[in-house]
């Protein structure tokens, strides 16, 4: 199959299977591959597992599975790039790249890192309940094959954007750390407060519908604000309750909630609206307390089960506003708490960056691909 100037070659011509065994019994660290073709620590029991059948996976190679469950569209396959090896699955294939002088491992893994190679990978699979895409028929795909110059140029914007988000990914989580230490060590030094005094709830309605669709938001348990789930068709948005700038938000009931409270702090600089059976509050006291400082000390795990022990109900347990006024935090002078705000910030910016590289690296690199496949 020809594209232009760009033959299109047989993927088996071009990959050779490997399985090498852990039978040395290797204490490597034991992964897993994600459904975005990145890899992670397993999540499985190994308790009473044999892993001398596991197999290695070194540097350079990639990892494999046809298996495609549910809504789960995506061909699962990654390509190892740590330097110390490591244990995965029997299950898995594990392959790599016999002729590099004709293609780029990266290359080839980011052809298949794109929406187009997963939904494809979908249609070739067979089976009923669970889809599958077996080896055979993966290695009678079909790829383009530019020269390794041009695959170079793709390859070499890719590495830069993993290159940023590696980069900050390092920062982010150092500064996180140093972050919440300071925070614990905060304990130790300053009186616990009940933060009852220094806040307030208000409930302020859209009731003159001056805010619309796009301004309607929930939020998580990951402590930020989202872009909401709820079927909004024929809702009618005055009841909804303005969420503004430097306030808070959450959500009473703690139950089935993987054991975290619903909360947020709105950062930006807009109002949005939420629904009417969240609670919204602010501080009324900024000069003893910053809102910052406090939803930092609300991010942490501990919070989280404080707020569900103190949860009370049958059906489903809640946590009132009485209960959170009740809540106890370190007050330190301000420009302690705006020392470690200030970190927070660092860290936040880092790990958004970091963020933003890896949607960019997704979104820019299959038009690159393509412009190097038809050019």
């Amino acid at each position: 199959m020809e594209g232009n100037s760009v033959k299109w070659v047989r993927l088996g011509d071009y990959i050779e299977q490997c399985d090498e065994r852990n039978t040395a019994g290797s204490n490597y660290p034991v992964i897993g591959i994600n459904r975005d073709k990145t890899f992670m620590p397993t999540v499985a029991n190994l308790d009473g597992v044999d892993i001398a059948k596991y197999k290695i996976v070194s540097k350079g190679m990639f990892v494999f599975s046809g298996m495609q469950t549910g809504r789960d569209i995506c061909i699962r396959i990654g390509l190892y790039d740590k330097d110390q090896p490591a244990l995965i699955s029997p299950a898995y294939t594990t392959f790599f790249i016999n002729k590099e002088n004709d293609v780029l491992p990266e290359f080839f893994f980011m052809y298949f890192n794109r929406d187009e190679s997963d939904r494809y990978g979908w249609f070739i699979s067979d089976s009923s309940v669970r889809a599958n895409l077996d080896w055979p028929r993966f290695l009678d795909i079909e790829i383009p094959l530019p020269s390794v110059a041009e695959q170079q140029k793709a390859v070499n914007v890719w590495r830069a954007f993993r290159k940023i988000k590696e980069q900050n990914e390092a920062k982010a989580a150092p500064l996180m750390q140093l972050c919440q230490s300071y925070i614990q060590e905060l304990k130790h030094k300053y009186p616990m407060q009940e933060i009852g005094p220094y806040i307030e709830e208000y409930d302020e309605r859209n009731s003159n519908e001056a805010y619309g669709l796009d301004d309607v938001r929930g939020i998580s348990i990951e402590k930020k604000i989202i872009d909401t789930k709820a079927n909004m068709d024929g809702v009618k948005l005055s009841p909804y309750k303005v969420f503004r700038p430097n306030t808070f938000c959450y959500v009473t009931i703690t139950s089935r909630n993987g054991e975290k409270i619903t909360l947020s702090l709105n950062n930006d600089n807009r109002c949005y609206i939420v629904s009417s059976s969240y609670i919204t509050f602010r501080i009324n006291q900024e000069d003893q307390i910053l809102p910052r400082f406090l939803y930092l000390w609300f991010c942490r795990p501990e919070f989280d089960r404080y707020a569900r022990f103190n949860s009370w109900g049958s059906a489903r347990e809640a946590f009132s506003f009485e209960d959170m006024k009740r809540c106890k935090v370190p007050l330190p002078p301000i420009a302690v708490q705006q020392a470690i705000v200030n970190i927070y910030k660092c860290a936040n910016e880092a790990r958004q960056i970091a963020e933003e590289a890896d949607r960019l690296s997704r979104e820019v690199c299959p038009a690159l691909l393509q412009h190097v496949i038809h050019s």
